[in-house]
């Protein structure tokens, strides 16, 4: 039966299926009911004092609830609902199949959706706002549907992924996007972003290009390589067509080079790439192992104590006023290649420790005149624990240090939220370029002070850090998604210059912003994983930034069943309901096994879990010690509205605010 019940008879049904949220979802979800209403109606069934106990619909409950708390919607706002009289297992079967068979929409669909509302005369704002959106993810699907047809039909049909698509993006034109596609697609080349990047930004290969200079212009045209060639042209300039080819062939040359050199330096392996630099997405999860320079040979010492002593006599003929011209510039001379061959013999390459070498591994590049070089740095897998929950190690956060109050957490567990709480940090030092300006230059200066036995705040001397678990990535954590949708927004039309200089010179041409950008990127990415807690995970210059940006963690970051209350004691999930509800609200809970409590605790700290108003306020803003950044410690509930804008929408003197155009991160966790 189909009727219509008021918004504050609506209740959470126990039956619900549906465990977990996505925060950003929800955004999404809430800003699409006030910008077009409810399109699907709510399943409930009658419930106890003429409540109704919502089975199916409660991300649709929840958004309205929302938008009642911000006058959008009247508390009593009419809701149509179908009304079940079924058995309580029947809803349960209703609840699982109205969830289980969604289907989320084709980014080529949502792309060319976008399109037909800005053609309808709709701003890319007023589309973010409807649909709960960032203006950058709304102009990157933009993006997508100017794709050539082809390439956008196999990203709706699933032979493409999304990276990929994006990848064609990086040029406007069609053409070359569809005659790349068709290269890729003959069958032997096995397609990545960043291959496809280089293809469509090159169209052709000229002949002087490092992956020419590789494979050959014999091997190549006996792999059925074509060639263009004007006129005018010569060896250098002429134009290698098939670039799939020349890649694969490329690809090939390098893992067979890189496979002769493993062997030879006795390294374990050696990972080769097309570009003359080694990616982040290459030596993610690796670790720098140490390596000092090579000792210098007695006859090396020799010659350096012969070329100082020379050194000294022509230094002074210069020093003489009295010396010819003639002398001089044969004495200058000299001092020159004197200094070249000290530099060139004190150059040593690095040596690794025997007992490391046989786990250890370099990376290959392709260096600009076609030549396969080593990086001179030895990397290691990093070690993955054994089993989340073995080895506990006892915490105790910067506040509880005088209550002695203890939380045994697993070492997973410490690795996981210390890696999450550094995304949080990361985002908002992204949109804060001011600040992350004086981060790095503050770094670069201190780096003569530094204590080598402390833990460093960021990798701005190195690469960047992996985090201390290979392959964990809160995929469902907001700041983490906010994080890769920020990097994608990115202008890397730079990236396409042949040489130093040129890159370097399109990099200026680029706005304000986007340079903005990219700077703040660069800082936020160096950031260690940390927590506030006494330990290997504290940072203390982390806490201090967040205190500066006055980050609201609960907005970022909730504690689930799934990360965190089925990782620690049923103690530490009781002393977390005590927190927000007083001894009677653990006390509710404390006959109740572990797994039934971790999650109960989740409905309690989602605030869903029917309780008094102050303890429902109380644990939405509750997040573990540890995560909480020192200096922002007073819980959201009990700051005013005004306080909490103040701390994130004007920050510190002499630090930048993200541009009007784009969302903060406070406007990202709304």
């Amino acid at each position: 039966m189909i009727k219509t019940i008021p918004l504050n008879k609506l209740v959470a049904s126990p039956r619900n299926v549906r465990r977990h949220a996505d925060a950003m979802a929800d955004a999404e979800l809430k800003a699409s009911i006030a910008a077009c209403g409810l399109l699907q109606n709510l399943i409930v069934r009658p419930g106890a004092k003429g409540k109704f106990e919502v089975e199916a619909g409660e991300r649709r409950r929840k958004a309205m609830l929302a938008l009642a708390d911000d006058k959008v919607l009247p508390k009593d706002h009419e809701v149509t609902c179908l009304v079940l009289d079924d058995t309580a297992e029947v809803a349960i079967e209703t609840s699982l199949a109205e969830n289980f068979h969604r289907l989320a929409m084709n980014p080529a669909d949502e792309a060319q959706a976008f399109a037909a509302l800005i053609e309808a005369g709709v701003s890319l704002e007023q589309v973010a706002s409807r649909f709960g959106l960032t203006v950058r993810f709304v102009e990157g699907r933009l993006r997508l549907a100017a794709l050539a047809p082809v390439v956008l039909e196999a990203l709706a049909s699933g032979v493409i992924t999304l990276d990929l698509a994006k990848a064609y993006g990086a040029t406007s034109d069609q053409q070359i996007q569809a005659r790349v596609f068709e290269q890729v697609s003959i069958g032997y080349y096995a397609p990545n972003p960043d291959s496809i990047r280089r293809m469509v930004l090159s169209g052709t290969v000229r002949a002087s290009d490092p992956r020419a200079r590789l494979v050959g212009r014999d091997a190549y045209l006996a792999a059925g390589g074509r060639i263009e060639r004007e006129l005018f042209d010569d060896d250098n300039s002429e134009a290698w067509a098939d670039i799939a080819l020349l890649e694969t062939l490329a690809t090939a040359k390098m893992n067979e080079q890189a496979a002769a050199l493993a062997a030879e330096q006795g390294l374990a392996w050696v990972k080769p790439t097309l570009d003359p630099y080694a990616s982040h997405d290459l030596i993610e999860g690796l670790v720098r192992l140490p390596a000092e320079p090579a000792p210098l040979t007695e006859a090396e010492l020799t010659r350096l104590d012969v070329l100082d002593a020379s050194y000294d006599e022509h230094a002074a003929v210069l020093e003489d006023e009295g010396s010819a011209e003639d002398a001089v510039a044969a004495a200058e001379k000299a001092i020159e290649a004197i200094e070249r061959e000290c530099q060139d013999i004190r150059a040593r390459p690095p040596v690794l420790a025997p007992e490391l070498k046989a786990e250890a591994g370099m990376i290959l590049v392709l260096s600009r005149d076609g030549t396969p070089v080593l990086q001179p740095v030895f990397y290691g897998q990093r070690q993955v624990e054994a089993s989340c929950e073995d080895g506990g190690i006892e915490i105790v956060s910067e506040a509880n240090a005088e209550r002695k109050r203890r939380a045994a957490l697993s070492k997973r567990l410490v690795d996981e939220l210390a890696m999450q709480r550094r995304d949080v940090l990361a985002l908002h030092l992204a949109f804060d370029p001011g600040l992350a300006l004086d981060l790095m230059v503050f770094t670069l200066a201190d780096a003569d002070a530094l204590d080598y036995r402390a833990r460093v705040a960021t990798t701005l001397r190195g690469g960047t850090p992996a985090g201390p678990i290979i392959g964990f990535e809160a995929k469902d954590a907001a700041a983490s998604a906010s994080l890769a949708e920020f990097k994608s927004a990115l202008d890397e039309s730079w990236r396409s210059g042949d040489t130093v200089s040129a890159r370097f010179d399109s990099f200026r041409a680029l706005g304000d912003d986007a340079r903005t950008a990219w700077l703040g990127f660069v800082i936020c990415r160096t950031l260690e994983a940390s927590l506030n807690m006494v330990g290997e995970r504290s940072i203390a210059l982390h806490d201090h930034l967040g205190g500066l940006i006055g980050i609201d963690m609960a907005a970022w970051w909730r504690p689930t069943a799934a990360n965190y209350f089925d990782r620690v004691p049923k103690a530490v999930i009781l002393d977390a309901l005590s927190d927000v509800g007083g001894p009677d609200l653990a006390s509710r809970f404390a006959s109740v096994k572990k797994g039934d409590l971790a999650e109960s605790a989740e409905r309690v700290f989602a605030g869903t879990y029917i309780t008094e108003v102050e303890v429902r306020e109380r644990a939405l803003a509750w997040v573990p010690e540890v995560m909480r950044f020192a200096g922002t410690q007073v819980n959201a509930a009990e700051r005013s509205e005004a306080e909490i804008g103040e701390l994130t929408d004007n920050p510190a003197p002499g630090t930048q605010g993200a541009n009007d155009d784009n969302p903060t991160p406070r406007e990202l966790a709304a």
